[in-house]
């Protein structure tokens, strides 16, 4: 009964979100799947925070009727650091922003993805807080029938500048999506930075327990205890009963190699038989594993380092399935 007032209720969140408000958005469909995007727009976007990068950010995506992103916390509002949906990217240096450890109070640091804020009188970076937005860049959106190109350049005058592409790409005839990424160093200093994904899979909005399995290349080891709440068997996470609200488990991952190989993921929703399969051409830098009764997600992180006038380009795949559904006893 618990797990069907709760299906109930974040379908309900989905839909107000969606339709309740009048953001910015577009669809994109191959024929096998059909998703939606919400757009970048400083004043009027869905998502106006400083700690992800605003483009990107898929509100639902269909296919083989299931749906695997959507809403997953109780209250929006674009300024909150994580009310945003989809497969969420961040970039950090040293855990903060570009710039961030030269700049005096008062001044500015760039967020890649979002723009130059501004460094409020505190003693560390905040990442859950919501910093004053001093330029947002120039964001440029060319919407395809299968895709949307998303360009943002930006230029400080701390002598970080850049021109940031994400192409989010549905793949032909194949039940796939392509984050398609490129990062170009226009500025004056180098660009040393991490990137990680959020992955705030909702497959078909199931609360998070034994129907729900996380599977990796290699075998995780926890660094932290999961508190009776996940478990790891072999080379998956498995959660010996449903998670209630926040009450979840979050732990770095140690194991994998500094490996293209490692960079793979399963996310299955054994209740309903729709699975993803994630996968990308870089390097596994590390992983963090975080979930609460509403996502499982797979933190996979990247490192980039690109010197003036270099660039960067990398991509994530998303291969979507479906398995047999469970049998229900």
């Amino acid at each position: 009964m618990r797990t069907m007032f709760y299906l109930c209720t974040m379908i309900c969140f989905s839909n107000c979100l969606l339709s309740g408000q009048d953001y910015p958005k577009a669809e994109i469909s191959n024929g096998l799947i059909h998703a939606e995007l919400m757009l970048p727009d400083a004043q009027h976007g869905s998502y106006q925070g400083t700690r992800f990068d605003w483009s990107g950010i898929v509100s639902s995506l269909q296919f083989g009727g299931h749906e695997y992103f959507g809403r997953w916390y109780e209250h929006h509002d674009p300024k909150i650091h994580d009310a945003i949906t989809g497969p969420v990217e961040e970039f950090r240096t040293n855990d903060s922003g570009l710039g961030y450890d030269e700049a005096k109070v008062g001044g500015t640091f760039v967020r890649i993805g979002i723009g130059t804020v501004r460094k409020p009188d505190e003693k560390a970076y905040r990442p859950y807080e919501t910093y004053d937005i001093v330029d947002p860049g120039k964001w440029t959106i060319r919407k395809h029938k299968d895709r949307i190109e998303f360009t943002q350049r930006l230029r400080s005058d701390e002598g970080y500048a850049y021109v940031y592409r994400k192409t989010v790409r549905l793949v032909k005839d194949k039940p796939e999506l392509l984050l398609e990424h490129s990062l170009k160093n226009i500025g004056q200093k180098a660009i040393d930075t991490t990137q990680y994904n959020h992955n705030f899979f909702v497959i078909d909005h199931e609360v998070v327990g034994p129907d729900i399995v996380v599977k990796f290349e290699f075998t995780p080891v926890a660094t932290r205890g999961f508190n009776d709440r996940a478990e790891i068997v072999g080379n998956e996470i498995h959660f010996p009963h449903e998670l209630v609200g926040k009450n979840g488990v979050f732990s770095e991952l140690t194991g994998s190699q500094n490996d293209v190989k490692d960079y793979d993921f399963k996310v299955e929703n054994l209740k309903s038989g729709a699975g993803v399969h994630i996968t990308s051409d870089q390097a596994l830098e590390k992983v963090n594993f975080w979930a609460i009764s509403t996502v499982a997600s797979a933190e996979p992180y990247i490192h980039l380092k690109i010197e003036p006038g270099k660039e960067a380009h990398w991509t994530v795949r998303y291969d979507f399935y479906t398995l047999a559904a469970k049998t229900p006893q």
